[in-house]
């Protein structure tokens, strides 16, 4: 019984995801890439709803990734392989892993009925119009043709300096990060065994 509700539910999550490119390139005769684009922001903004609104915290971390992966992809489709592959290693290969190890070592994972809407509510929503309406007067006010062609050329730059000049310290990084994380389940799993 339980396989039938996922199953269901993957079918509502596909509907709403596909509808706003079935919209986009039926009814307003976009392109595959503005249906794409369409269809990951869709998954963006879904996947961070449930993030916010959701119990299980284990649930909110998994759905903070594919909040991740949708921003990565809308990366893509812009021309920023460079941010996109950022985004994949940093985000969701090392914080959202991070966030998720730290919630599982710790003993509740559900949190109670009243962490889910706090009592900020009414600032939250004024900031969240107010960062809403700076962000369509800088979509309105950019010009996007100058903008993609100057992200190209920047991402080639940087992984030209990361992968050729900097890549000692980038792989320095990468290892001091892994040894932190290590060492705090290490310090995590002996704290719960002298207790």
């Amino acid at each position: 019984m339980r396989a039938w509700i996922y199953l269901l539910a993957a079918a509502v999550a596909g509907g709403i995801v596909t509808t706003p490119a079935i919209f986009v390139l039926i009814l307003l005769g976009g392109s595959f890439n503005d249906a794409l684009v369409a269809s990951l922001a869709t998954l963006m903004l879904a996947s961070g709803l449930a993030v916010v609104t959701m119990r299980d915290i284990i649930r909110c971390g998994l759905a903070m990734i594919v909040c991740f992966c949708a921003l990565a992809g809308l990366y893509v489709t812009l021309g920023a392989a460079m941010v996109a592959a950022a985004q994949v290693i940093v985000y969701i290969g090392a914080i959202s892993v991070l966030i998720l190890f730290a919630i599982m070592l710790t003993q509740d994972k559900v949190g109670s009925n009243r962490l889910v809407f706090q009592t900020q509510a009414a600032p939250a929503a004024i900031a969240a119009i107010v960062i809403a309406v700076l962000v369509a007067v800088a979509v309105a006010g950019t010009n996007w043709g100058a903008v993609g062609e100057a992200v190209r050329t920047a991402t080639r730059d940087v992984a030209t300096l990361l992968f050729g000049s900097y890549v000692l310290a980038f792989e320095a990084v990468s290892v001091l990060l892994l040894a932190a994380v290590v060492g705090g389940v290490f310090l995590a799993k002996r704290e719960k065994d002298v207790g």
